[in-house]
């Protein structure tokens, strides 16, 4: 048991120190993520985060690509006076680069959260110097940008830009979401009136307005396009991020805060002072109602795309001087 007179984030690498030692846990075990053990000790995902840089720091832990932290498959050596050290990084270890220090941050705020990520705990990832990515980054802002512009590289746009601008916006729009599922951080950056002029970000932009050009649309309709499909994303991509971070916060799944609020929600229904709802939640029967934003996000995308179509067809039966037909689904 870690001595409770120590600060929570000494309690928690004593913990975690005390099951390796013991064998509980082995080289190469993951170690839990800044928001489990932020949960589990009840404290601020900062003070997890903490803890997890001062157990890299020790040698004990390290970081693995897809996997998240580790036990280190070598355990720490004593020096001449008895205290602990952690032993020499690898050769390719202490070789920094510009490219993995952005994937390395990449993996702290996908595992872990943008608010966990800081050029400190970058460099205990790589086990370098505190000062050391300062040489490649010039600070966190400017690694924010890169591994924004790292990520939405990922988009996977077809090959063929040749097809109708329905399947094409369809499959940029996809391509978009996927990212942000992968990447939940990456809807934080910033509002939509100040946009992030980023190589791989315009080359998305490109493929959506070649999408839209040609079919009628004025300049400022095909950005309001391409901005609306853009929003339909990160708006919903911004409740992946919120939600890790409240289930941090208070230690529930979505499912288990909706549980705790079952009463209040029967008391409201009761009431009669909301009808329509009551009604429209009686109607669901037993099984209720479960948000899935993967859902949402394809009837968006329909809905958005339904508009468009309308649209278009009203600017080229104005082109050819007849109306626009109806449209039915």
């Amino acid at each position: 048991m870690a001595d409770p007179s120590l600060p929570p984030y000494l309690r928690i690498v004593a913990d975690v120190r005390r099951k390796i030692t013991d064998g509980a846990l082995a080289p190469g075990d993951r170690i839990p993520s800044t928001r489990q053990l932020a949960k589990e000790w009840n404290v601020a995902l900062a003070t997890a985060t903490k803890a997890l840089t001062a157990l890299r720091q020790e040698g004990l832990v390290q970081s693995r690509a897809r996997v998240g932290t580790v036990v280190a498959a070598l355990a720490p050596h004593r020096g001449a006076a008895g205290a602990r050290q952690p032993r020499p990084a690898p050769a390719a270890e202490r070789e920094l680069t510009r490219e993995r220090i952005v994937r390395t941050a990449i993996g702290i705020a996908d595992a872990e959260g943008l608010a966990a990520l800081s050029m400190r705990a970058v460099a205990a990832r790589l086990g370098a110097a505190t000062m050391s990515p300062y040489r490649y980054v010039t600070g966190k802002d400017d690694l924010v940008l890169l591994m924004a512009d790292a990520v939405f590289a990922e988009a996977a746009l077809p090959a063929d830009a040749t097809g109708h601008w329905r399947a094409r916006l369809e499959a940029g729009a996809r391509a978009l979401w996927a990212v942000h599922r992968a990447h939940p951080w990456l809807a934080q950056l910033g509002p939509l009136t100040r946009p992030l002029l980023l190589p791989h970000l315009m080359a998305y932009s490109e493929w959506m307005l070649s999408a839209l050009d040609g079919h009628g649309l004025g300049p400022a309709a095909m950005l309001n396009q391409n901005v609306l499909l853009f929003s339909h994303v990160q708006g919903l991509a911004v409740q992946l991020e919120r939600e890790a971070q409240a289930e941090s916060a208070t230690g529930l799944s979505s499912d288990q805060w909706l549980d705790d609020r079952a009463p209040a929600l029967a008391a409201l229904t009761a009431s009669r002072d909301h009808p329509t709802f009551t009604r429209v939640i009686e109607a669901l029967g037993e099984g209720g109602y479960d948000l899935h934003l993967d859902e949402l996000f394809e009837i968006g995308l329909t809905s958005l795309l339904d508009g468009l179509a309308v649209l278009i067809d009203a600017h080229r039966a104005e082109a050819a001087g007849t109306p626009a037909p109806p449209r039915t689904r």
